[in-house]
């Protein structure tokens, strides 16, 4: 049965082994995964994946964020997926095509997520990307466009914000694993906070969110692996 903390992607951004391993040592048994991204993947290679494993307790997602041609993606799809992470994503934007090359070449057991749209972004930065003013004035119809594209294409999930869960759930029912980054806690204050469409873990699991990514509440807190259990204590609220 899935526990609380399960719910918790923790993710690794930082710039070494050396940095990033303290926090795998202290968390491996106060959350679901480790999420590693372009940083620390290219500072150190898959050896960091191994010694995650390594310490036994959590899984890992691989956030390579994955954005090119079909056949490069698909083929990156499966050197990333060799080294064994339960999760790796691809960016949505290059369309079915490459979703479905991507999946219809996937080896092996690792997930395929597919990112809808960072949640960096708001309506500013759309407008001044060029998107067409419907998605612009409703960015959640472009993450419901994504989404449903990377079902159809063989995706096992997709990343989107909390605030496109519901609607997700509701026009695609429950057949897609749901990551949801930009997670805040309420009790959390973050200084110049670079997420802009953000949620509480426990709105985003009532919403149907399968995990949700939670970094510097926890990884800035005086005691992250308390911080890391308040969090999960907030989630069981949400079951």
């Amino acid at each position: 049965m899935k526990e609380p903390k399960d719910y918790i992607i923790f993710p690794l951004d930082l710039p070494s082994y050396d940095k990033a391993m303290p926090y795998v040592e202290v968390l491996k048994d106060d959350v679901g995964l480790f999420k590693v991204g372009l940083e620390l993947f290219i500072s150190e290679g898959p050896h960091i994946l191994r010694s995650i494993r390594e310490e036994g307790g959590a899984g890992i997602f691989l956030d390579l964020k994955l954005h090119d041609i079909p056949v490069t993606m698909s083929r990156a799809f499966m050197a990333a997926s060799r080294h064994g992470p339960q999760f790796v994503s691809v960016h949505c934007d290059q369309g079915e095509d490459m979703l479905r090359n991507v999946a219809e070449n996937n080896p092996g057991k690792t997930k395929i997520l597919g990112i809808t749209l960072l949640t960096s972004l708001n309506r500013d930065n759309l407008l001044r990307l060029g998107y067409k003013d419907v998605y612009v004035e409703d960015p959640g119809a472009m993450v419901l466009l994504r989404a449903r594209m990377a079902m159809e294409a063989g995706c096992h999930g997709v990343v989107c914000s909390g605030l496109e869960v519901a609607r997700i759930r509701r026009e695609l029912g429950e057949h897609l694993i749901v990551v949801t980054p930009g997670i805040r806690p309420a009790w959390s204050v973050v200084s110049q906070d670079d997420q802009k469409r953000i949620v509480t873990p426990k709105a985003a699991v009532q919403n149907g969110a399968d995990f949700v990514v939670i970094g510097r509440p926890i990884r800035d807190a005086q005691d992250p692996a308390v911080a890391a259990k308040r969090v999960a204590e907030e989630i069981a609220s949400a079951l």
